[in-house]
């Protein structure tokens, strides 16, 4: 077992008091880090106050040349990194993978991007141009599903923009991001970024921290509605990613063969884990017993286990929390008499935290399986009639994350997909996102936007300089 240190002021440090890191394979424990409070946070905004004086005023270039090193930083030690992801957060090594190359190609993507002036008005009288500047200290809380992609996707743009960032890791994976942490040190300018970890107490006082400018987070609805609350009293500008119920529509065209494939890993990745996942597959009746059909054959080949064995394709749940919760939404479908294509049952002797794969055959639409975000390797498959049927299901949420449409007909797909009231939609594919284009929520799925350079500007404010010509002073 390793002593992990927090990053404060450019120096990896402890307080003494440690708290333990599971594996959810196994729940054993693999790690401790710091358990911080006021004390820390406290010293980790003021280091980074302190560094957002002068790393404001650097150059658009200066900046980016530190966050591509964060990037083959990442890169050069993406096989140390992605086995120890895998062992705090219970991905397949194959996820695990994606999630640390893709951070690495995220963080030198975003250091492309800049935020150019634009001149509002240049004439005789006056020369007008709109700036944008950096808001200054970032307090960014990142939740345990992928928690390298989202710390990356949070300190970039923030360093990109010219803001420096307090970040802080869930307390059930930040070993991954403190070996960054170390990694990085010496990267970046003391200061700039900051790493402390703690429970869930030490989110609050982050988001209430008067010397804090702007809070970005992912998570739960439910926090976020809390962090909007704490972020209230100084006015901080807020970043929130959010939970989604999303939503597939499979039109009569589809191909069920090629389809099923596809259908399945846009919900069980990272055991279902993604807040962007497919929670709910409405399937036209015309192929819907084909298709479950084939989707549940398909489940029977998919090795549930420990991420880091060969052959697993289902890790298991990353926390006893959520377990028990996804476990609860099961049991509330049998008690209701729902049917079971797959999964249903599990063995309470195992250690682990481990869901079989669970596929419901058209539970009602007011299930609790298919009304609220499952979280987990749990996918109810939905028969429909008719597509403006379909649109009306999918839109009945209180969420409006991500959504996808299946068809042969791309025309008749974007037509659907514009009647989604959701912050993205897929024609023909799933849970790809581009550091090029925002991504962000519609109604309580998100505040806000990441990525691209509506991501980006949410580290910043906009200033207007007007330049009176021929004036007389």
């Amino acid at each position: 077992m390793t002593d992990y240190k927090n990053l404060i002021d450019g120096e990896m440090v402890d307080n003494g008091e440690w708290l333990d890191v599971l594996n959810p394979a196994n729940e054993q424990v693999v790690g401790r880090v710091p358990a911080c409070g006021k004390d820390e946070l406290d010293r980790a905004v003021a280091a980074a106050r302190r560094a957002f004086k002068d790393w404001r005023k650097t150059s658009q270039e200066e900046r980016q040349k530190v966050v591509q090193g964060i990037a083959a930083a990442i890169k050069d030690n993406a096989d140390e990194l992605f086995r120890l992801l895998t062992t705090e957060q219970g991905k397949p090594h194959a996820q695990a993978q994606q999630e640390i190359y893709g951070a690495a190609g995220l963080a030198a993507a975003q250091s492309t991007l800049t935020l150019d002036d634009v001149v509002n008005q240049d004439d005789d009288q006056r020369l007008s141009r709109t700036r944008r500047v950096p808001v200054g200290v970032v307090g960014g809380i990142v939740p345990w599903n992928f928690p390298v992609m989202m710390a990356i996707q949070k300190i970039v743009p923030a360093l990109v923009a010219g803001c420096t960032i307090v970040l802080k890791p869930s307390p059930f994976t930040p070993l991954t991001t403190l070996r960054i942490a170390e990694l990085i040190k010496d990267v970046v300018p003391a200061g700039t970024v900051n790493i402390i970890t703690g429970e869930d107490n030490l989110g609050p006082m982050i988001t209430e921290h008067p010397d804090i400018d702007k809070i970005t987070f992912t998570g739960s609805t439910a926090t976020g509605k809390k962090i909007m609350e704490g972020a209230s009293g100084d006015l901080k500008r807020i970043t929130l990613e959010l939970g989604g119920n999303d939503a597939s529509i499979v039109l009569p065209d589809a191909d069920v063969e090629k389809v099923a494939e596809q259908l399945f890993w846009s919900s069980f990745s990272n055991a279902g884990q993604v807040c962007i996942a497919a929670k709910r597959v409405y399937i036209h009746k015309d192929i819907y017993d084909d298709l479950s059909k084939a989707i549940a054959e398909y489940a029977k080949n998919v090795v549930v286990g420990d991420g880091s064995q060969q052959g697993t394709g289902v890790g298991p749940i990353q926390n006893k929390k959520q377990y028990e919760r996804v476990l609860e939404l099961i049991q509330d479908a049998k008690d209701n008499g729902y049917k079971f294509l797959t999964g249903g049952t599990k063995d309470p002797s195992g250690t682990g935290y481990y869901v079989p794969i669970t596929i419901l055959d058209n539970p009602p639409e007011d299930a609790r399986i298919v009304a609220e975000e499952q979280f987990g390797p749990v996918m109810p498959l939905l028969k429909f009639d008719s597509i403006d049927e379909a649109i009306e299901r999918a839109n009945n949420s209180e969420y409006g994350l991500a959504g996808a449409v299946w068809t042969k007909d791309t025309d008749k797909g974007v037509e659907i997909a514009e009647q989604l009231e959701t912050g993205t939609v897929w024609i023909n594919e799933f849970m790809h996102l581009s550091p090029f284009s925002p991504f962000g929520g519609h109604k309580q799925s998100g505040f806000g936007a990441e990525y691209g350079i509506d991501g980006l500007k949410e580290f910043t404010y906009p200033q207007v300089i007007t330049v009176k010509r021929d004036a007389v002073v």
